[in-house]
């Protein structure tokens, strides 16, 4: 008794122990969270000062362009040359900022793409002002009106901001709720060791209780123990005919079941039209022996690939302006039925061969765990006169 109690109070001192790591463990790791989102607000704020620092220079760039073509001044043409350098630095800055975020960097190469274009115009004006050309350079400035007249321009700039500004938002809230969940921890991780220490006392008490029973319960317990011990053996044996007669019934389910899947397995094998069994994310996962047949491809070429690497599905213009651009996987999404659509199967060679195309999820209850798509071949001629 003494040895079993010492025992399961080791036990709780050790998982003591264990919530104490657990909470330092975690509090760190949302120190270091903090911290990292910490530095992704100022990189924030960073990107928006350069893309404001950018829109002003654009600004600054304009001005001095329509007061160089004016007056013709050397100063004025330095000023020119300063803001066209202010624009093209701002520019660099905010690309090398965004560079590894993918979202970002997509936005800031579009409006690098007009910022140089404007830069060229820019350029091309003072170059007609420094030969003399002052009417054409007047001509090209009222042409343009200036870069950062351009809505494209301006409209991408203001884009990229709210992004930024979206960003940021998203990114303070996670620095919040890193700090609820750091204050959390530990209040957790305390409430639980003090609990563990009241569990501690109590088991200690109850041993004590349990010291002063054992005198008398040992007598009763080796009077009754034979009976027991034949009570058990009785249970023991009554369990293991159970077991004996569970065990050939598992038996018999096993085969039964091994012989509905192969039965399964040779319907769709004995199937002409080509049979694809798809994962839930639109893999391939086994096809029957018609779609081998029509590809010239082996198993071992289809099996784990998108279903995409041989039948391109055909998709209407207004599906492709729509927001759904891959009409399978929104399908398997919603679990609903895709029938009769034009499609088409390539083989190895890469000949394509028009089919109608049809997908019926898989469904485990309310869950959809794969899909059956299964190809009908159009006879030559269908097609067109359909």
């Amino acid at each position: 008794m003494k040895d079993h109690t010492l025992r399961r109070i080791l036990v709780f001192f050790l998982l003591i122990s264990t919530i104490l790591i657990v909470v330092a463990v975690q509090a760190v790791r949302n120190i270091n969270r903090s911290t990292a989102t910490s530095d992704w607000v100022n990189h924030t704020h960073a990107v928006i000062m350069e893309v404001e620092a950018l829109r002003t220079a654009l600004y600054v760039a304009d001005a001095t362009v329509q007061a160089y073509v004016s007056t013709g001044s050397v100063s004025n043409l330095a000023a020119c040359n300063e803001a066209h350098s202010n624009v093209i630095e701002h520019l660099e800055i905010v690309q090398a900022l965004t560079r590894n975020e993918p979202e970002q960097k997509v936005q800031i190469d579009e409006i690098a793409t007009l910022v140089n274009t404007q830069l060229g115009r820019i350029r091309k004006i003072l170059h007609a002002r420094q030969e003399g050309r002052t009417e054409d350079a007047r001509k090209l400035l009222a042409t343009d009106a200036g870069d950062t007249a351009n809505p494209d321009l301006q409209r991408k700039i203001k884009t990229l901001k709210e992004a930024e500004l979206d960003l940021l938002t998203a990114r303070d809230t996670a620095s919040y709720l890193q700090a609820q969940a750091t204050r959390w921890t530990v209040w957790s991780g305390m409430a639980l060791d003090v609990l563990l220490l009241v569990g501690v006392v109590w088991l200690i008490r109850d041993d004590l209780a349990a010291r002063r029973k054992v005198a008398g319960a040992l007598q009763e317990a080796n009077a009754q123990l034979e009976s027991r011990v034949a009570q058990r053996t009785a249970e023991l044996a009554t369990t293991n005919q159970d077991l004996v007669t569970e065990n050939l019934e598992r038996q018999w389910t096993n085969q039964a079941l091994e012989h509905q899947l192969r039965y399964n397995h040779n319907i769709v094998d004995s199937i002409s039209d080509l049979v694809f069994v798809i994962t839930k994310v639109a893999n391939i996962s086994r096809v029957n022996p018609a779609v081998l047949h029509l590809t010239g491809l082996e198993s071992s070429d289809l099996i784990n690939q998108p279903l995409t690497r041989v039948v391109q599905l055909d998709i209407t213009e207004t599906e492709t302006n729509s927001p759904l651009r891959n009409p399978i996987a929104q399908a398997m999404k919603d679990g609903r039925d895709l029938r009769e659509q034009s499609a088409a199967v390539k083989d190895r060679n890469g000949k394509l061969t028009p089919v109608r195309f049809s997908l019926f999820p898989l469904r485990d209850h309310d869950k959809v765990i794969g899909g059956i798509v299964t190809l009908q071949i159009i006879p030559p001629g269908s097609e067109a006169k359909a």
